[in-house]
């Protein structure tokens, strides 16, 4: 893509309403636009990332058996009431129809999917089975705030789980847990910030697990074990002191970010809606269940927290809008014409900066956008024969020839 082409541009003013640095940044850099509090447009550049996180979860939840499907936003007001939650979902937002039939946005899919199993969940030969959808939520926050990190509209991956057993609820929710840390490993959460949380876990079982990101913004406070990698929220301390897993009781308290949780939800909601099955014995029994989120909206947000310094954003290798940021100085613009279309043609994605603006104006732009690798060609780096290559995370740059340049970035990107 060329910057002169791109339906956006940065701006170096900070939103007045922007309490957050993920809001301030993306905002930006022009990668979100605030419509009301708490309900963001995804612009090209922020669309572009999205779509990448949101194929990185999707990806590992097909190797686990999860199958995708799309479920509607908008719900009845019978399956609410079914689970008695119509009136007591403070965040529902409701409305009436035409005729007035009373309606809710989705917050939550567990009315939905449960009523939709139950046509086709008839044998224990039925189960077990998974399946995911990735969509808009709605929820009515009384305050929305930090941007991406809690709105009032956002992007959802939900999975839910079908089993006979608990047992084999058990060990399906352990699979999932791995694949989340393979997620969050991919998206670029390395492990010493990344903590599996015990939080409280309801009537089914003793705890339900979140994902924490270390960070300073965060609203949650976990008490870590860096021995173990594992940490406790802050709302269950006082029923488990240790830790979990080694039972040290040396655990540091921190602030985290939550980037994905995981619950059992046993027969909840089989029960409210009459999910049950015949076993090999025709005994009817109810069907156990689990869920588990994690939000790419949020953790676009989440990403922005952490991996940003005082001149913009640093957008892990994953899920960077663009490969490299080229950018060409007054004189050499033909050469980098040409260079942007052999890096296309070599299947790089790459942003071109066109633009006839001053060099440091450029560079400022670079290093706000976040792209991994910024390249830049001038004339003096054609006397070499070569281009600047910059690393967003370093602060020296090296010259590369253009000889080797696509193989520097497919061993980069390797």
């Amino acid at each position: 893509m060329k910057y002169s082409n791109l339906f956006t541009k940065t701006s170096k003013d900070v939103p007045h309403d922007a309490d957050s640095v993920n809001a301030q940044l993306l905002t930006r850099a022009g990668f979100i636009h605030q419509e009301i509090a708490g309900v963001y447009s995804y612009l090209p550049l922020g669309l572009i990332v999205l779509r990448k996180i949101e194929a990185i979860i999707r990806n590992e939840m097909h190797s686990i058996g999860g199958q995708e499907l799309l479920m509607p936003a908008l719900t009845p007001k019978s399956v609410w009431e079914k689970t008695d939650r119509w009136d007591s979902f403070d965040a529902l937002f409701r409305f009436k129809g035409m005729g007035d039939k009373e309606y809710a946005l989705g917050a939550t899919h567990e009315e939905i999917i449960t009523p939709l199993a139950n046509d086709y969940t008839f044998s224990y030969k039925d189960l077990p089975y998974s399946v995911f959808q990735i969509q808009n939520k709605f929820r009515n926050e009384p305050r929305a705030k930090s941007g991406l990190l809690r709105g009032r509209e956002f992007s959802m991956k939900d999975l839910y789980s079908f089993h006979t057993t608990k047992e084999d609820l058990d060990d399906y929710y352990e699979i999932v847990l791995e694949a989340y840390l393979e997620i969050f490993k991919k998206l670029g959460f390395n492990s010493d910030i990344t903590y599996v949380t015990y939080a409280s876990g309801g009537a089914f079982s003793k705890f339900s697990h979140e994902f924490q990101a270390i960070s300073d913004v965060g609203e949650d406070t976990i008490y870590c074990c860096d021995k173990c990698r594992v940490a406790i929220n802050k709302e269950i301390i006082d029923a488990q002191k240790t830790c979990p897993k080694c039972d040290s009781s040396d655990l540091v308290e921190k602030k985290g970010i939550e980037i994905g949780n995981i619950f059992k939800l046993g027969t909840k909601f089989s029960d409210a809606f009459g999910l049950k099955y015949a076993d090999k014995n025709d005994e009817i029994e109810s069907v156990k269940m689990g869920c588990y989120g994690i939000g790419p909206s949020r953790i676009m947000g989440s990403l922005v927290e952490v991996y940003h310094d005082e001149n913009g954003i640093i957008w892990p290798k994953s899920v960077t809008p663009f490969q490299v940021h080229l950018i060409s100085i007054k004189g050499a613009e033909e050469e980098g014409n040409k260079l942007y279309e052999d890096l296309k043609k070599e299947g790089i994605e790459v942003f071109y900066d066109d633009r006839d603006e001053r060099p440091g104006n450029k560079f400022n732009d670079a290093d706000l956008i976040g792209i991994p690798v910024r390249l830049v060609i001038s004339n003096r780096t054609l006397e070499k024969d070569g281009v600047e290559w910059k690393e967003r995370t370093e602060k020296d740059a090296k010259d590369v020839k253009l000889d080797n340049l696509i193989a520097e970035i497919k061993k980069y990107y390797s």
